[in-house]
């Protein structure tokens, strides 16, 4: 039998729980805002401890400048401006035609060794994404239909990518991307006779809004 000199702890009243989820609440609130400072704060300090006057690069940047000042964040700032007006002028070079025998050079020297052409490929490949133009963004994607079968089958509302055809077996297909509900921005990559895909006469916010609502709002009547 338990005893009657047990300690228990009265329920929270109404006013108490009122108080807490409103304070819990506003803890919500708070945290997206305190998350995102934090992170600014840690890249912050990251870039500082890697480019900063202490760090390894942040002595170069020293020594870049201190010929032209004695002191030591003088000569800092001036070795980063000269950092970046030498950057600004490789742009004017690539831009100008030179960025195919620097491709070149690196495909002859860095990628050819062992350990370090691994290292390149890689940086390369994530510098490539960063590097995409916008008309490879979904906006410059066309919506269609795509007619299974030729329009026996099933009809499915897709993005055109390009509107090139591709020949497979001598004959011509289409690369459609047949994105998912509710997250448009995913799906199928699918290579379809050219035959078999039509304009569709909506607009890209459309397309995501009927995928976004998982067919409860329809597209338009097709002729």
């Amino acid at each position: 039998m338990a005893s009657s000199n047990a300690l228990t702890v009265p329920p929270a009243t109404p006013l108490v729980q009122r108080l807490l989820r409103t304070w819990v609440a506003g803890l919500l609130a708070l945290l997206p805002l305190a998350l995102t400072l934090m992170a600014l704060g840690w890249a912050g300090r990251l870039i500082f401890d890697l480019v900063g006057p202490g760090s390894l690069v942040g002595r170069f940047f020293v020594a870049i400048g201190h010929p032209l000042s004695g002191h030591t964040g003088l000569a800092y700032l001036i070795g980063t401006l000269t950092l970046v007006a030498a950057i600004y002028v490789l742009g004017v070079l690539v831009q100008s035609g030179l960025r195919g025998p620097l491709r070149t050079l690196a495909d002859q020297t860095l990628r050819r060794i062992p350990l370090v052409g691994s290292v390149y490929g890689l940086a390369d490949r994530f510098v490539g994404l960063l590097d995409q133009k916008p008309d490879a963004d979904i906006g410059a994607m066309s919506p269609v239909w795509c007619f299974m079968g030729g329009g026996d089958g099933a009809a499915v509302l897709a993005l055109l990518p390009s509107p090139d055809p591709i020949q497979i077996q001598g004959r011509r297909y289409y690369g459609v991307l047949i994105p998912t509900a509710p997250v448009p921005i995913g799906g199928a990559l699918l290579y379809v006779p050219a035959e078999w895909v039509r304009p569709a006469e909506i607009s890209i916010e459309q397309l995501t809004t009927i995928y976004v609502s998982m067919g409860i709002t329809p597209p338009p009547s097709v002729r």
